[in-house]
């Protein structure tokens, strides 16, 4: 990807989560450097070359009138998903363009403020719309949730906000989510509501997943290489920090400190890992509304691992993945993250960067949790204050962002 088309803008990425609590697109924010012109035709071009088949739909909502104008003149019926912004369509010709998009095949996503709908002039333009609900929708659709919870049967209520089809962004709480992906038909998620999801779990600990230690008993009995089980605990952080803070034990009396998930594996022998893998198996749970917190900690892992290119030095590799997934352990452990990270042997790299913003790795630390939408405004200054080319940052971002599997 040239920097003509991802040094002209600043991106952040939200992913949209379906009722399997899986990834069904991510929705890529953009908007222009000031002063920058950006080559739209470039830019999908790249995007063309970069996203699979196997990557979740992408779903590009610009946040500018002449960004969007440019999409919309050359997107293709197969290519990504537009969002047109309801503000936007004030601009210029911009009702022309989007009708000439709709008639190519361009599938088109209208989205507005909390609880405006597409006019109906335009509404047959939208395969979808991406809609936020206004706090008294919010709580009707609180009400409704908390009667079909209390009755199994009972049908969606006449004053329920959300449609089949729509998908909600700035959902407040695990109840509208359950409620929206559940109960209504909604498409998908924009966003999850992490914090409250954390926060349903302040009088009952978190439990590792039930489905992810399955995986690695199977993956020992069948004597994967050891690269995969590595890989397959650090999808699981909570897990993946049991296991460091197990292995650093004084019970257990190993000779070494053990500083990554690789190191333990080794010293303990795949015979002791999977004991100690059936010892979790009885607390340990498949909650759904869990999966897309993991999931938000690992992604931002594997942007910062991606941002500092290590090259072939493995070592270096999976201590910073180790910063940006402990990053956000406190969540899963309900505790505050100095206690958290006083338990284990970590460098002094990692706890610079977590609880020190300081060191080598904290630069990048703090760009991936900046391209995490709404942050995104930080990019392009903390690209100037670490010297870093914002072209590098977003076309890093995308890579890894079209590496997710659809679900």
């Amino acid at each position: 990807m040239a920097p003509s088309s991802f040094g002209q803008l600043i991106l952040g990425y939200q992913l949209i989560w379906n009722k399997s609590r899986q990834p069904a697109a991510m929705q890529l924010f953009m908007a222009p450097v000031e002063g920058e012109p950006v080559d739209a035709p470039h830019f999908l071009r790249a995007m063309e070359q970069t996203w699979t088949g196997r990557s979740p739909i992408l779903v590009l909502t610009p946040l500018d009138a002449e960004l969007l104008a440019g999409l919309l003149e050359s997107c293709k019926a197969d290519g990504p998903w537009v969002s047109v912004q309801q503000d936007l369509l004030a601009a210029p010709r911009m009702i022309d363009l989007l009708h000439q998009a709709h008639q190519r095949g361009v599938q088109l996503l209208w989205r507005g403020a909390a609880g405006d709908r597409p006019d109906s002039a335009i509404a047959s333009c939208f395969a979808r719309t991406i809609i936020s609900l206004t706090p008294g929708e919010t709580l009707v659709g609180a009400h409704v949730a908390l009667q079909q919870t209390r009755d199994n049967d009972a049908p969606a209520a006449a004053s329920n906000p959300v449609l089949p089809g729509q998908i909600v962004e700035a959902v407040p709480s695990r109840l509208m989510a359950d409620h929206c992906l559940d109960r209504s038909g909604a498409w998908g998620i924009a966003g999850w509501p992490t914090d409250d999801v954390l926060l349903s779990h302040r009088h009952q600990p978190i439990q590792p997943s039930h489905r992810a230690i399955v995986r690695l008993v199977r993956e020992t009995d069948d004597d994967v290489a050891l690269d995969l089980l590595e890989h397959t605990l650090a999808e699981e952080p909570l897990l993946a920090y049991r296991f460091l803070r197990y292995t650093n034990s004084a019970a257990l009396g190993l000779r070494k400190e053990v500083e990554s998930l690789r190191h333990g594996m080794m010293l303990l022998g795949l015979k002791r890992f999977k004991e100690w893998l059936l010892e979790q198996m009885p607390l340990a749970v498949d909650e759904a509304d869990m999966e897309p917190v993991r999931a938000g900690i690992v992604m931002r892992a594997h942007l910062m691992e991606h941002l500092l290119d290590a090259g072939d030095e493995d070592t270096l590799r999976r201590e910073v993945f180790l910063t940006g997934m402990l990053s956000q352990i406190d969540g899963l452990l309900g505790e505050p993250l100095r206690d958290a990270l006083h338990r284990l042997p970590l460098s002094e790299r990692v706890n610079g960067a977590i609880l020190g913003h300081s060191g080598p790795y904290a630069p990048f630390l703090e760009l991936a949790s900046a391209l995490e939408y709404p942050h995104m405004d930080k990019v392009p200054a903390l690209c100037k204050t670490h010297e870093l080319h914002l072209d590098d940052v977003n076309r890093t971002m995308v890579r890894v962002m079209a590496q997710l599997q659809k679900s």
